[in-house]
């Protein structure tokens, strides 16, 4: 077929800056299920591989983009129709799979999903990738066992972001109380309408304290990672559990195993890219039992198309997205 669609593309690794231009389905991976692509969100890992900055993609050339919401068009798969409304996040796409900066794109189908009931294409890509993290981060909370309504604060860092809006909407809907770390005051009526009972400012976790501090979080959802998360791991009490998932502040980790040998503090952490179906379909179940619209509208930042998302990048890369950007893309 050649007749054309817009897509952005990073051509080579010495061009790692994502341009607009024009792809035909012939140029697409020999794949066995063709997409629509109507939406998808812009994530902070999109932003790096958008911009260049964080070198996300492994070869090329590449789309990126990790959260696909579209419709079958063509499948060689006996699991997916055309005309199927499916969901795609993570699986390698944008590193090492063409992703869903494209108005088509071919996907192989273990990493399609029908679309979850009760989310529309929009509202699935306004949950996206954040969502499911923050989705996944909460239940292996859960399943460490230590978590209770009364017994304390859960810690959510990064809270004003796709992942932190997320964790704090889902851990306030079942019951626990939420403290919010954030540097923008700015947030702090949008977290608590959220669910967010409690704010620290992210100066007071991003300076360098003592290997062991004041108990203070029964569990926390870390988003941020490096100096950070060391001091959440360091004022996480006896047997508490801090789920990580994100490097926004740094990939170091300047800690003891202080907390860890001497409080049984557990680090787990969470990959949201290569999740197992059984885990992955667990988080959404979780989102569609605790999310209602309000929440998505809520975290719902605005909505862009492939031409605003190059200068989208360079902002939510600058801290100042709340939230979620959904990119509309067909």
């Amino acid at each position: 077929m050649t007749e054309s669609f817009p897509a952005l593309l990073i051509r080579d690794k010495d061009h790692p800056a994502a341009e607009m231009t024009e792809l035909t389905r012939d140029d697409l991976p020999d794949l066995p299920v063709l997409v629509r692509v109507d939406y998808s969100g812009l994530n902070y890992k999109d932003g790096l591989s958008v911009t260049g900055k964080g070198r996300i993609a492994r070869r090329f050339p590449m789309v990126p983009g990790i959260d696909v919401a579209g419709t079958v068009v063509e499948s060689a798969s006996d699991s997916f129709q055309p005309g199927d409304r499916v969901i795609a996040t993570g699986s390698g796409l944008s590193e090492t799979e063409w992703g869903a900066f494209s108005a088509y794109q071919r996907l192989k189908p273990e990493w399609l999903m029908k679309q979850p009931e009760g989310f529309d294409q929009r509202q699935a890509m306004a949950i996206g990738t954040a969502g499911v993290t923050a989705a996944l981060c909460v239940n292996q909370l859960l399943a460490w066992g230590n978590l209770s309504q009364d017994g304390g604060s859960v810690l959510v860092t990064g809270a004003a972001g796709g992942v932190g809006s997320y964790a704090v909407a889902l851990l306030a809907a079942l019951g626990f109380h939420v403290t919010a770390s954030t540097g923008r005051p700015e947030t702090h009526d949008y977290l608590r309408r959220l669910g967010a009972r409690d704010f620290v400012d992210r100066k007071a976790l991003s300076e360098a304290g003592r290997p062991l501090q004041e108990e203070r979080w029964m569990g926390a959802v870390d988003s941020v990672g490096s100096t950070t998360l060391a001091n959440v791991l360091a004022q996480t009490v006896r047997d508490g559990a801090v789920a990580a998932c994100g490097l926004a502040g740094g990939p170091d980790l300047p800690a003891t195993v202080l907390p860890h040998i001497l409080r049984a503090v557990t680090l787990i952490g969470v990959d949201s890219v290569f999740a197992p179906p059984k885990r992955r379909e667990a988080a959404w179940r979780l989102l569609q039992n605790n999310l209602t619209p309000e929440h998505i509208d809520l975290v719902t930042a605005g909505e862009i198309d492939l031409q605003g998302l190059p200068q989208a990048a360079e902002v939510i890369l600058a801290g100042k997205v709340r939230g979620r950007l959904i990119v509309k893309v067909a």
